[in-house]
């Protein structure tokens, strides 16, 4: 857990703060977050939406792919997708501080819902063509604006501080359930009752996260103070990240990440129907490994009760040198095995940031730093899809997926060593049984005051 600078709460203690802190300081457990009402009805229906979300991705990169037969065009959808969040993504987190988070999401998974039965109308009349996909697609983006800062932040409303980490580590347990699940049935549907009808069970169900937004007890809720009106909030998220490192840097290293190593649409998508010759079926197939190794990253997760940087820019080396092995695999089961430490790895690489970031962050900054997060993390896919799209299109997938994987492992030593320098660290390696292996430490003793507290800053974070 990150002690820097506004960790947990506001800058100074207080004696609510406190509270929340005891309160839940002897609920542990990989499920403990689920003791809470409000939460469990969250998880309830996030699950349920997001399994008719990864029903509607694979359908969505599929249907693309057989109207265009383009690896490129699939990650044109991708960054369409996400070009609202690089464009609009910080405004997002001043209305996610301004409003009441969860009246935005009700508005936000509404059309969400609408969104996903207007493809399905589309698909199964027979009248969908390319642009039609694309459109869809930037207006989901431009809904996600709103919705990511908002549900990001507003799981601490409904778990408190005590239970924070817990509650994002099972956020994404929720997520790689449902990309399990997703994935399968999307294969079944496409290649027997044709893709609207997937499109169409993912609009309804937002239904369900609807249902339980509207049962969740208000008095319950931890409050958080809202932001007033007024100029200036947007260059004070932007001032209060910048001065502080235990916040820039995980952000540095998700968004090269998340731009170059999360292009997984486009290589999976591209393995299967050029590589090894699969089609649907095998795509639906690399999925399901994909999700199996992030549902066991967001398990184990869910178990740490600290999130380090020292975690953080070891699992994002390690995944970039995963991909650039598997990419040159040489058979297929070789390939899907290497997969499930992939997801693994990626999704350790995200909800670790996510947690040192949001633990990192005074609650009334927290809309604003985590559509940062987000804009930076998710953000950089316009950007990143139709590059690594083209470079697969002409150089072929493996060396795509390898390109991916070299940015991502540059990311994570460059990030490990200027964070080293800022802190005047020092990597250290201790095999011996019983002793922490891998620590950043002092390279001198530090005298000087300022020095001395941003080293055991950077040293506790690490």
């Amino acid at each position: 857990m990150s002690t820097g600078s506004g960790a947990d709460s506001a800058p100074a203690p207080n004696t609510h703060h406190e509270t929340l802190i005891k309160e839940h300081r002897g609920t542990t457990g990989m499920f403990s977050s689920l003791k809470i009402r409000n939460y469990r009805l969250f998880a309830t229906g996030a699950v349920v939406s997001n399994t008719g979300t990864w029903m509607s991705r694979i359908t969505q990169d599929w249907l693309v792919l057989d109207l265009t037969g383009s690896a490129a065009a699939v990650g044109i959808t991708t960054a369409l997708q996400f070009l609202p969040m690089l464009l609009f993504g910080l405004y997002g987190g001043v209305i996610a501080d301004r409003y009441s988070k969860r009246t935005l999401l009700l508005f936000s998974q509404a059309a969400l819902g609408l969104c996903g039965v207007a493809l399905a109308a589309l698909t199964l009349s027979g009248h969908v063509q390319v642009w039609h996909v694309y459109l869809i697609a930037f207006l989901l983006g431009m809904v996600t604006v709103v919705d990511n800062p908002a549900r990001q932040s507003f799981v601490s409303e409904m778990v408190g501080p005590g239970q924070l980490r817990n509650a994002v580590s099972l956020n994404s347990a929720n997520f790689q359930s449902a990309r399990l699940i997703g994935p399968a049935v999307a294969g079944v549907l496409i290649t027997t009752v044709g893709s609207g009808w997937a499109f169409l069970l993912n609009g309804l169900s937002f239904l369900a996260p609807l249902v339980g937004l509207l049962l969740m007890r208000t008095s319950e809720m931890h409050k958080v103070e809202r932001v007033p009106r007024g100029k200036g909030q947007l260059r004070e998220g932007l001032r209060y990240v910048s001065s502080r490192p235990e916040l820039i840097w995980p952000i540095v290293l998700v968004g090269f990440v998340g731009t170059f190593g999360f292009n997984f649409p486009i290589w999976l998508s591209a393995f299967a129907d050029g590589v090894f010759d699969g089609g649907a079926g095998l795509y639906s197939f690399f999925n399901i490994l994909m999700a199996a190794g992030s549902l066991a990253g967001a398990l184990l997760s869910a178990r740490r009760r600290s999130s380090r940087l020292r975690m953080l820019v070891a699992a994002a080396m390690a995944f970039g040198l995963l991909q650039i092995t598997a990419s040159f695999s040489p058979s297929l089961w070789l390939f899907a095995v290497l997969l499930v430490p992939i997801g693994m790895l990626g999704l350790t690489v995200n909800v670790t940031a996510n947690t040192s970031v949001q633990m990192a962050t005074d609650p009334v900054m927290r809309g604003r730093v985590m559509s940062l997060y987000m804009m930076v993390f998710a953000g950089g896919t316009p950007l990143g899809a139709p590059l690594l799209g083209w470079v697969t299109d002409t150089y072929g997938a493996r060396v795509g997926f390898a390109t991916g994987g070299t940015i991502s492992l540059m990311a994570g030593v460059g990030v490990a060593l200027v964070l080293a320098r800022l802190g005047g660290l020092r990597l250290k390696l201790d095999l011996r049984r019983g002793h922490q292996h891998v620590a950043f430490v002092p390279k001198v003793p530090l005298r000087q005051k300022d020095d001395g507290v941003r080293a055991k800053e950077l040293t506790t974070v690490a």
